[in-house]
């Protein structure tokens, strides 16, 4: 995640995470991405069933749960142990996590074992009663998916109202004291309705918003030709940028991420050497402290079957299973091949990544992508839209 807020409005200080000793044990969730110790963020897809039928979905989820899922004593015996292994946050996705009877059970669960608790949800089911045992159960946060305005959001989602679902379950998370984020996946067929959505998060009064750039994941694979050209990539961020500024100025505390595109970082701290040159520094230095893309590093995923993934988006590379093995030890292996270069991959980055000049702060960019459109994990990203002048060694 690359925070446009914290790094190009100044929201974060890097005197900020030093003041936690940069340990995701004690950094506030706003600062997490800064940790030095990177301890996992766990996204468990705790089920494959859902209620839409959205057309980039990475997890190609199904209108029934799948038949292998994770039991409830299951469920509960690895958010033990993944507590007990110091990770900060378990994310319950899906599928739509709602649709699993007893996501509040483990969600309460998760928060009794110390967890910070979230959720990512397309938020057509968060009724009002839903929305207050969401806060009784003591979730951090809910992540809502608005992949457009209404015409566009139920295109993408496959049900006609979807949209205006999503919106009313916003609007019961923020009426319950409940933090609410929405998420935007970018691509050709709904770029045009970002300044929209911007309108929508200051008007909704929605404290944060998260940017994805296209994974090739899922269904997500066939959209490969809605991926923005480099060129809209740029104008897209600029835009990004030029908005959440104008909300920080006029006294808005609103938290704006991109995320699984981490080229923005170099990027804005490009524009922050034009626009802001006294402030660079200390740009430079957050993202020295995020160290880019953290996949297999910083964050992991258990499927709905017990499958331990590096990421995600990343499915196809099962490091084990927690049916087997806890995920403490599936990820601390030091034999496990995959992990082991995830986590040393400087080593093994191959054409525009051996020589960046920012290969440190971006890490690599999104492997999976890279996979995906090569055939060779550690083949260029073709999302890394700057340009060969601005990469150069200095």
């Amino acid at each position: 995640m690359i925070g446009i807020s914290k790094l190009y409005c100044g929201t974060v200080e890097a005197s900020d995470p030093l003041r936690y000793g940069r340990q995701s044990g004690k950094l506030p969730s706003h600062l997490l991405q800064f940790s030095a110790d990177k301890k996992p963020v766990v996204v468990w897809n705790c089920t494959k069933q859902c209620n839409l039928h959205c057309v980039h979905c990475y997890a190609t989820a199904t209108s029934q749960p799948a038949p292998d899922e994770l039991t409830g004593d299951e469920g509960r015996a690895m958010i033990d142990d993944i507590a007990q292994f110091g990770s900060p946050v378990i994310l319950f996705s899906g599928g739509e996590p709602l649709m699993r009877p007893d996501v509040m059970e483990l969600i309460a669960h998760a928060r009794t074992a110390g967890l910070r608790a979230v959720i990512s949800t397309n938020g057509t089911l968060i009724k009002r009663p839903v929305a207050e045992k969401l806060a009784d159960v003591g979730l951090s946060y809910v992540g809502v998916s608005l992949d457009g305005l209404e015409p566009v959001h139920d295109k993408f989602r496959g049900v006609v109202g979807c949209f205006q679902d999503a919106l009313e379950g916003i609007r019961n998370c923020l009426a319950v004291g409940v933090k609410v984020g929405l998420r935007f996946t970018l691509n050709k067929q709904n770029v045009a309705d970002l300044p929209g959505i911007f309108d929508l998060i200051e008007r909704e009064g929605i404290g944060r918003a998260c940017f994805y750039h296209l994974a090739y994941t899922g269904r997500g694979d066939k959209l490969r030709a809605a991926t923005l050209t480099n060129a809209q990539t740029r104008e897209t961020v600029d835009l990004i940028i030029d908005r959440t500024k104008a909300l920080h100025d006029a006294g808005k505390a609103i938290e704006v991420l991109t995320v699984d595109n981490h080229a923005d970082g170099p990027y804005v701290y490009m524009r922050m050497l034009k626009d802001n040159p006294e402030r660079a520094p200390d740009c430079l230095d957050l993202l020295n402290m995020n160290g880019g893309n953290s996949t297999g590093v910083g964050i992991g995923c258990v499927s709905w079957n017990g499958d331990v993934l590096p990421d995600q988006f990343w499915r196809h590379h099962v490091l084990g299973n927690v049916r087997e093995r806890p995920f403490s030890e599936i990820w601390a292996d030091p034999n496990e091949p995959l992990l082991s270069k995830l986590r040393n991959r400087k080593q093994h980055m191959k054409c525009r990544c051996m020589h960046c000049r920012w290969l440190s702060v971006c890490n690599g960019n999104f492997r999976a992508r890279a996979e995906a459109a090569t055939g060779d994990m550690w083949g260029d990203d073709p999302a890394c839209y700057l340009t060969d002048e601005e990469i150069a060694p200095e």
